[in-house]
């Protein structure tokens, strides 16, 4: 059971914001999209996933549902006032000359097409505005039932409900509201020892290799989504340095890998909002009171723990876990695209050479960061499943450069994998990955045989 059924993931933005709404075009290849994994998975009995229904129901126009809104909405909301227009001009124009020929039957369908695009808007509307009443009432319960809590976070998380609801996922705070408190203060305060202990130390006390880490560490601190200037702060990557080397301190099987430094950066991102306001390029740390300060630290670190726990080995020594990953990707793609993957190994490109990163840093460097929290709502809710649906998140974003691939030769496939064009990706080329690895998982996953070597 995980994941409940929604419109495009408008409710979770993450800050910022990266081009504008989806194309006409692109929103019928979303709808056909959706009716194909329908077609497919009709009369089967499964929980409710993201984009496996979408109704469009017409609503009352004068309607209106309270949400935050993003500058995706914002910008989906623009090219929706536009369908609105045009569907109210081609009625108009029809009531005015009734003539029936076929310049008004191609206005019909103008008008008629214009609408339909309209009331997807207004029916994605107000499924989130249902999706946050159910997300309300969940947290207000003095128990929350977290499988129902994963449900609904799969398919997004309201910015403003994310903080809460990521501790919640990972079992940092209790499902208990009573408990909830009391426990977050003593974990904080656990933290603070912790950092007091192993990192507040002079090096004539470190181990050589103690020293090592931690000068790798803060090398690697300021490369730390580099085109993101928040990160760039100063006390910004301090409390990195100090969350990584205390990580890494207290669990000497892996110790501190490059990549982990990324995934500290979703928690901070997401346990910052709310203390600061406005986007990411607004925010000052010096806003933050160092007590603020030191209390996201040790959500960021508990969460990193609890998010670890379940993929220990694919940051022992060799990696054996993003091994297993990469290999079971390579067999995923050739039962699904035979013709790509035969390119990619007639051409003598090995998969690792291009996914092990993306298993390392679990796609953050591969998609614009302001839909990272986006895409962490759904590792989260997958919970100790995620590795496994990695491969078929990482399948999905390969296969988005299907007929692209086929074209390219072995340095130009290499170019491509390491820089490739998702700059201007908005949530809705996001959904459309997610859609389509669920799409594979629910195909595949029941019947493991088809992926045997």
């Amino acid at each position: 059971m995980r994941k409940e059924t929604s419109s495009a993931g408008d409710t979770s933005s993450g800050g910022g914001g990266g081009g504008g709404g989806a194309s006409p075009n692109l929103e019928w290849r979303f709808n056909q999209t959706l009716r194909n994994v329908q077609g497919l998975l009709k009369g089967r009995s499964i929980p409710g996933k993201i984009l496996l229904s979408r109704k469009s129901e017409p609503l009352n126009p004068s309607q209106h549902f309270g949400r935050s809104f993003s500058e995706n909405d914002k910008d989906k909301d623009e090219h929706s006032d536009d369908y609105s227009e045009e569907g109210s001009e081609s009625s108009r124009s029809e009531n005015k000359s009734g003539v029936k020929n076929s310049k008004n039957e191609l206005s019909e369908n103008s008008s008629s097409s214009s609408l339909d695009a309209q009331r997807i808007v207004e029916g994605a509307r107000a499924t989130d505005s249902a999706r946050i009443t159910k997300f309300t009432q969940e947290l207000s319960r003095p128990a929350v039932i977290l499988e129902k809590l994963r449900e609904l976070s799969w398919s997004g998380v309201p910015p403003y409900m994310r903080p809460n609801i990521w501790r919640l996922l990972l079992g940092y705070a209790p499902p208990n509201s009573d408990r909830r408190e009391s426990v977050l203060t003593r974990k904080r305060q656990e933290y603070v020892e912790c950092v007091s202990q192993y990192y507040d130390v002079p090096d004539s006390d470190r181990t050589d290799e103690e020293i090592n880490m931690l000068r790798q560490i803060s090398v690697d601190c300021p490369r730390t989504v580099p085109d993101v200037t928040f990160f760039q702060h100063a006390q910004v990557q301090k409390s990195l340095e100090r969350i990584l080397y205390t990580w890494a301190i207290r669990h000497p099987a892996s110790g501190y890998v490059q990549g982990i430094n990324d995934l500290v950066t979703p928690f901070l991102i997401v346990f910052i909002s709310e203390h600061l306001e406005g986007g990411m390029d607004t925010w000052l740390v010096s806003d933050l009171s160092p007590q603020v300060l030191l209390d996201i630290e040790a959500d960021c670190y508990w969460c990193l723990s609890k998010f670890l726990d379940g993929m220990q080995d694919h940051y022992t020594f060799a990696q054996p876990g993003i091994q297993r990953l990469v290999f079971r990707l390579k067999e995923l793609v050739r039962r699904i695209d035979e013709p790509v993957s035969k390119h990619i190994e007639d051409q003598g490109l090995e998969f690792l050479q291009f996914a092990f990163r993306w298993f390392n840093c679990l796609m953050i460097r591969e998609i614009p960061f302001h839909l990272v929290t986006r895409l962490w709502d759904t590792y989260l809710a997958e919970g100790d499943s995620l590795p496994e649906f990695l491969v078929y998140i990482s399948a999905s974003f390969l296969l988005t450069w299907s007929e692209k691939l086929k074209k390219l030769d072995f340095q130009e496939m290499v170019m491509f994998l390491q820089h490739l064009p998702t700059k201007k990706w908005t949530h809705h080329e996001l959904e459309m990955v997610l859609s389509q690895a669920y799409m594979w998982h629910s195909m595949f996953n029941s019947s493991p045989s088809h992926l045997a070597s």
